[in-house]
């Protein structure tokens, strides 16, 4: 299977920590040369010490102004582009519809959806001007599934879901896929929060909160940021070169969120 990323000019969004950073770091380790970016300065040092390979910028995917300079800094590091891994992301608020401030909504909306398409309409011309390439979006089991008290951040998953559809539809002639993965309970500290936050708002304990989210899938799993960054490898090399369009679940047979 040719998973081999040789040559590869790679961009991650929020690579330096969990998700982003283990897809960052596999990319790496198959000849990819690698830039990412992270609003977390903390995480972005940590990264430096972990990924020294991996060249990197401060950046907010929701601020246009951070995103041409994201750009710019990925045309001087790499000379192009022949990936862009749309990881970035945020929970958004746990709470009841009534109860979720406008302003949260539209912040989750902003990093999860929004961040996405600025960084797209950044990289489309530098991955055309390569030749084509790969695009691969995160959205969620969140973005096919129902998920009480996250509404925000289940919307903003399912429209990751309609604009991957609608942008390879677009970009398929220039010999560009585009992909979007869906993870289910990724282990680590974000979901530990979306726990403790549902766990909260439901008045029940964390394990047993725990114990819910793992009942709706088929393995009564997690998954693992490697995984995902497994999948996302899988996607933008010759292994995947015919398959545009398409969300890929890595969840354990999610049959419902909790």
């Amino acid at each position: 299977m040719d998973v081999s990323a040789s040559g590869l000019r790679v961009l991650v969004t929020a690579g330096g920590a969990g998700i982003g950073r283990a897809i960052a770091k596999t990319f790496l380790e198959h000849g990819a040369r690698v830039h990412i970016c992270d609003v977390d300065e903390a995480a972005l040092a940590e990264a430096k010490r972990e990924i020294p390979q991996a060249t990197q910028s401060k950046a907010d995917v929701a601020r246009l102004d951070d995103v041409e300079r994201l750009f710019a800094d990925v045309k001087r590091e790499l000379g192009g582009l022949d990936v862009l891994v749309n990881n970035a992301g945020i929970a958004g608020p746990t709470a009841k519809v009534e109860d979720i401030r406008p302003e949260d909504w539209d912040r989750c909306i902003a990093v999860d959806l929004s961040g996405m398409f600025y960084c797209t309409r950044k990289a489309m011309p530098m991955i055309k001007a390569a030749g084509g390439g790969s695009i691969v979006n995160l959205s969620s089991a969140a973005g096919r599934l129902g998920f009480a008290m996250r509404t925000p951040y289940s919307a903003a998953k399912w429209g990751v879901v309609g604009f991957t559809q609608s942008l390879a539809l677009e970009a398929g002639p220039d010999r560009v896929r585009v992909n979007c993965i869906q993870p289910g309970i990724v282990e680590g500290d974000r979901i530990e929060r979306v726990i403790e936050a549902k766990a909260k708002g439901l008045g029940i304990t964390n394990e047993a909160m725990r114990s819910r989210l793992l009942a709706g899938t088929a393995l009564r799993t997690t998954v693992s940021a490697q995984e995902i960054a497994d999948m996302a490898l899988f996607l933008a090399t010759g292994a995947g070169k015919h398959i545009t369009g398409q969300s890929l679940a890595v969840c354990g047979g999610a049959r419902y969120l909790e």
